[in-house]
């Protein structure tokens, strides 16, 4: 009897856990990306050194190949691709229409207002638009309208700072476009989600620290977060009703949030895991239930399983940013012996941290 077949776009270190638990479930992986010499090109059963941004291509292989799922992890432009396919192919995934939705900050910000979902005030912002006409009271938050990971975030004070951030933004967006934010205060939150023809699991909640302004580069994130039942039970209720909201049915989500005192506003939410190992390790280790597993199942049209009651472990990631990162990982090494699960840490510290893709290394650890 022959393997079925997963398609798994990337195949980076965020990958890495897919391929690997595929191969531990018995299916055969097909691994698309750009080659750049990444493990799990070699890790694949096949690669093909295509980008996961050609679309067509990449559905005309899995057609010839005949995947019998495709999935991908923490990148909101994989998915895009993931979906394309799965809707040509008849497979398990989101439309279309929720996968453009959910990976473009403008049009989820016009959801969340029309179906009256807690989220900030925004513009939308072009080549073509006067920054003279922006009337939002400042501080802002100016962020590309399809990007991840921090990349062209930034928080602005004054008019001058306004018209170098939304350029810079637009810089880093693939269509061009960024959109100026009110700022919200508030401690930040992710909320791990996995679903399944439209019925909705929570899975943990994430404390996030960042290097706070102007870039809110991420350098850490706990699980459990540290929040009531009573407000961990209205999250729940607000993330269902969002997730609805963008159409996400199956899969992953990722909903980021800021929490002020009693006021909850919803950042954004990807269809996707978390990065940063929070879906592919921290889920796990805090929780028990293992989240690749339950991805993968449900790009396979089974149902993830999700337990009613999960553990209650805590478990953290911390990521390096220079050496004072570096001299906290080895006082944490000798402190807390036999804690750390896996870390990479970078030679040369020399380059400037400047978003989340170019960090200098991580340690995830577990108690």
């Amino acid at each position: 009897m022959s393997k079925k077949k997963l398609a798994i776009l990337g195949a980076a270190l965020f990958q890495e856990p897919a391929i690997i638990k595929a191969q531990e479930m018995g299916y055969e992986t097909h691994v698309f990306a750009w080659a750049a010499g990444d493990r799990g090109e070699k890790m694949a059963d096949h690669f093909y050194p295509i980008s996961i941004k050609e679309q067509d291509e990449i559905l005309e292989k899995c057609k010839e190949i005949g995947i019998d799922g495709i999935i991908s992890i923490a990148s909101d432009l994989a998915m895009v691709t993931v979906n394309y396919v799965a809707e040509n192919m008849g497979l398990p995934g989101n439309s279309i229409e929720a996968t453009t939705i959910s990976t473009n900050k403008h049009w989820m910000r016009k959801a969340f207002e029309e179906n009256g979902d807690p989220s900030p005030k925004s513009m939308l912002v072009d080549s073509r638009t006067d920054f003279s006409s922006i009337d939002m009271k400042f501080p802002l938050i100016v962020k590309p309208t399809d990007r991840s990971g921090s990349r062209g975030v930034h928080k602005v004070f004054d008019q001058r700072q306004l018209r170098d951030a939304i350029i810079r933004a637009r810089e880093y967006s693939f269509e061009g476009k960024a959109v100026v934010e009110e700022f919200v205060e508030g401690d930040e939150y992710s909320i791990e989600y996995i679903s399944f023809e439209g019925r909705h699991y929570f899975l943990a909640a994430t404390a996030k620290i960042t290097t706070g302004a102007p870039f809110f580069i991420e350098t850490g994130h706990r699980q459990p977060a540290p929040l009531s039942e009573e407000m961990l039970a209205r999250i729940q209720k607000i993330s269902e009703h969002a997730l609805d909201t963008l159409q996400l049915r199956n899969g992953a989500a990722h909903i980021e949030l800021k929490i002020d005192g009693d006021e909850i506003n919803i950042i954004e939410i990807g269809g996707r895991m978390g990065g940063d190992f929070i879906g592919s390790d921290l889920v796990q280790l805090s929780t028990g239930y293992d989240f690749v597993k339950g991805v993968i199942k449900v790009a396979m049209g089974e149902d993830p399983e999700v337990p009613e009651i999960l553990e209650s472990n805590k478990a953290g990631v911390n990521f390096i940013i220079d050496q004072k990162d570096v001299d906290a990982y080895e006082q944490f090494k000798k402190e807390h012996p036999g804690t750390i699960v896996r870390e990479h840490i970078d030679s040369d510290l020399s380059d400037a941290v400047t978003d989340s893709s170019n960090r200098h290394g991580y340690y995830i650890f577990r108690g």
